[in-house]
């Protein structure tokens, strides 16, 4: 599970990967409840796309970046495009539909 924040994000999607972002914060219930699918998933598509955790306490620049207003919002990032994005916390199966429209 990679750790994105605002000093590694473009260093990142300059990989040209798909990316999946979920953005979250210690204190939010529903993040935590999603935290192990984002995590399987993580481990599951490794090589097909950068999937990881911005912790929006610690990385204000990303979240203003893709104006995140709640959490957990995950978004679907596609050749530097946003392109879908799941804002509350959602079953796997729904998750990783999305994650399988972008690669």
């Amino acid at each position: 599970m990679t750790a994105i924040t605002d000093a590694n994000y473009n260093e990142l999607a300059a990989q040209g990967k798909p990316m999946v972002l979920d953005f979250w914060a210690t204190w939010c219930g529903p993040c935590r409840k999603i935290a192990p699918i984002i995590e399987a998933l993580a481990n599951d598509y490794e090589s097909q796309a950068i999937i990881g955790k911005v912790d929006i306490e610690e990385n204000e620049e990303l979240a203003a970046q893709f104006g995140v207003r709640n959490i957990p919002t995950i978004l679907y990032i596609k050749n530097g495009e946003v392109v879908d994005k799941q804002v509350g916390a959602a079953p796997r199966p729904v998750l990783e539909e999305k994650l399988k429209g972008i690669l």
